[in-house]
């Protein structure tokens, strides 16, 4: 019988952390079952340091608010986590401490809101004999068998407004205007924002692009009078033959 539960929120921030969180304490309440938080992600499960939670004062009036009413963490691998230890940096296993704190705070299950490597994390933790729900989290919707993440959609719908306001300057100013968007491995954002707000170009990171194929495009357009392009670039795409480099800051 599963009477206590905690959550934790990982990874960058998008909307719906909290609504998320919010719909999990109220179904915990009408179950008698009780809800705590673990304060910034992993981070927080490793420290075990959590908070009750409750729609009488924690976990009230947060629907319309944006990030998480218990923070999230960045680059929080408990299972190959930074450590400093005499001036030298080290990563070590330290998800063990993360299952006994479980264990020892009488969890009975554990709720993670995250992308691709907070449930990865959530699925070691699942073999180790840990309970856990996973509820898949990223404006990049790129969590393997998922159809839609939430914050994808309000990705989509951001990225959408700006593509249409680019496009009054670039028309009056004769101009080819470039919008990054988010989508590291997945173009997701950029391929569904491009649609809907009617770029002209999308490159995308499964697809390598040929720079040339993009200035053949454009001067199509321009050879029919159309003197302005918007172009959607996903912050991974490559051009053909390219490599993709990501560096990590802790």
């Amino acid at each position: 019988m599963i009477r206590k539960v905690a959550i934790l929120a990982n990874g960058g921030d998008v909307s719906g952390f909290n609504a998320v969180i919010r719909a999990i304490v109220k179904t915990a309440e009408n179950k008698g079952v009780e809800c705590y938080g673990f304060i910034d992600g992993y981070n927080g499960l490793l420290k075990n340091e959590y908070v009750k939670l409750s729609t009488a004062n924690t976990a009230s009036g947060i629907l319309h608010k944006g990030g998480s009413i218990i923070g999230s963490s960045l680059n929080a691998n408990v299972f190959n986590y930074k450590v400093e230890e005499n001036g030298k940096t080290l990563y070590k296993d330290l998800s063990e401490k993360c299952v006994q704190n479980i264990k020892e705070d009488g969890f009975d299950c554990l709720f993670t809101l995250g992308g691709d490597s907070t449930q990865k994390s959530a699925r070691d933790f699942s073999i180790r004999g840990i309970n856990v729900i996973g509820v898949p989290k990223t404006i990049d919707n790129d969590v393997a068998c998922t159809d839609i993440t939430f914050g994808y959609n309000t990705a989509v719908t951001v990225a959408t407004e700006a593509l249409d306001r680019l496009h009054t300057t670039a028309e009056t100013h004769g101009r080819i205007m470039v919008l990054e968007v988010m989508g590291r491995y997945a173009g997701w954002i950029a391929l569904e924002s491009a649609i809907a707000g009617g770029a002209d170009v999308a490159l995308i990171p499964e697809i390598p692009y040929d720079i040339n194929k993009v200035v053949q495009a454009i001067e199509k357009r321009r050879k029919i009078g159309k003197n302005f392009s918007v172009v959607v670039v996903a912050e991974g795409a490559m051009p053909e033959g390219g490599r993709f480099k990501c560096k990590r800051y802790s």
